[in-house]
């Protein structure tokens, strides 16, 4: 039977724009509301989890968890450049501190995609100023409830435009994401409003430079302040298996996409791995699902051996511990869910067994929530939401991870 190291961390994972709803100051809420816009619908209320943070982490707790991961919102504790919003942390202080009194570790991540609109307004990561705006961020709110947080993730995926090229997406894509950032420029009047999770391929080498200064220097900001505090970054990682003769373009993949991260990760105290699908390259690309597979939202095979795989790569280049901090599956279909954690988490536990590092998991996501420039159409919660009420209801897929978690812990 699969088993797992003492005191390793079963969790959730959310993220400040998908759940909270109102993120009127940050750069996603205002593409968002652009035209033209790459976004298929806007945030609006999201899940209401702003005001539903209580009940949501009563939630978490009765699913047997110990750990939660969330992201706190740069928008709303600096709505103004320079000026740190007090209530916003007060908000932020309190979720950690409910974290604890349940019994859940807070892992917290300081930059999930979104960013206040002033510093879109400054171009974002290619503003020279970036890494020390954002380490001033950092450091405020370590500054707040710093002492209490079990482990920070400076960034989420920061890996993922790179990836998103490997995706065959439709061109018109990214000529809809090209005319988000020119009209967001011109309605913010000025000449380069840039942002973290639409980005333009000729931006990519500015932007990774910049958020590479920026995680330095965040984390500096932490470790000044709390050296023990174990810092990384979280990768979206797919699992890339070669058939013959799709070696060359398989490790083509890993070069463009995650090695740079890694390598970069090896200096720090963890990496986050962010996995949801397995993808097979034969000498020609990307091979076809076979007959009869079960397919995920984005049309890939549902895989449980992918994390087994992301992991052992992750692990393999960076040389450091590994902390699943997402996992899960795109579907509308509750049962190939339920069926899908169970045999992920045996792959996960033979790559322990098998000497890889593992710090816990985190499954995404606790709620359907605002699945970004694809709205609400993908169903990746444990918990449904009516959008209406605002009522979570749960599903089979939680009692599953609910059960799985209570007989690892035995």
């Amino acid at each position: 039977m699969a088993t797992f190291p003492d005191g390793f961390l079963w969790g959730v994972a959310t993220a400040g724009h998908q759940n909270e709803g109102d993120n009127i100051t940050s750069d996603t809420w205002f593409l968002e509301n652009v035209t033209p816009t790459v976004f298929k619908e806007r945030s609006g209320k999201a899940t209401n989890g702003w005001q539903l943070w209580e009940s949501d982490l009563d939630i978490v707790a009765g699913l047997g968890l110990n750990a939660y991961r969330f992201s706190v919102e740069w928008a709303r504790i600096e709505p103004a450049e320079g000026s740190f919003d007090e209530a916003a942390l007060d908000h932020y202080e309190a979720l950690v501190d409910g974290c604890l009194a349940r019994g859940l570790a807070p892992i917290v991540t300081f930059s999930h995609f979104t960013s206040p609109h002033w510093f879109a307004g400054r171009g974002a990561w290619l503003d020279p100023e970036a890494p020390a705006l954002f380490a001033r961020f950092v450091g405020a709110v370590m500054d707040r409830f710093g002492d209490r947080i079990a482990y920070a993730v400076t960034f989420n995926e920061p890996d993922l435009p790179e990836m998103l090229t490997w995706a065959d997406l439709p061109p018109f894509v990214a000529e809809l994401e090209r005319a988000t950032l020119v009209a967001a420029s011109q309605a913010a009047g000025v000449e380069r409003y840039r942002a973290g999770n639409v980005m333009t391929r000729e931006d990519f080498a500015g932007m990774r430079a910049g958020m590479t200064a920026a995680h330095r220097a965040a984390k500096d900001a932490v470790k000044q302040r709390r050296p023990e505090l174990p810092v990384g970054l979280s990768l979206a990682m797919c699992d890339d298996v070669a058939a013959p003769g799709g070696e060359g373009i398989r490790d083509r993949k890993r070069a463009e996409v995650y090695d740079y991260w890694l390598r970069l990760a090896a200096d720090d105290d963890f990496v986050g791995v962010q996995n949801y699908e397995r993808l097979h390259y034969g000498p020609d690309g990307l091979l076809p699902p076979a007959d009869g597979a079960v397919l995920n939202g984005m049309g890939t095979p549902v895989d449980p051996e992918s994390l087994r795989g992301a992991v052992e790569y992750a692990h393999a280049v960076s040389g450091v511990p590994v902390f699943v901090t997402e996992h899960g599956v795109s579907t509308p279909d509750d049962s190939i869910r339920a069926a899908f954690i169970e045999p992920s988490l045996e792959g996960l536990a033979h790559a322990i067994a098998d000497g890889i590092p593992v710090i816990g998991y985190c499954h995404w996501t606790l709620m359907d929530n605002f699945e970004w420039i694809f709205g609400y159409e993908p169903k990746l919660g444990l918990y449904e939401v009516d959008r209406e009420t605002f009522e979570r209801t749960e599903k089979p897929s939680a009692d599953v991870y609910r059960q799985l978690v209570a007989r690892f812990h035995d």
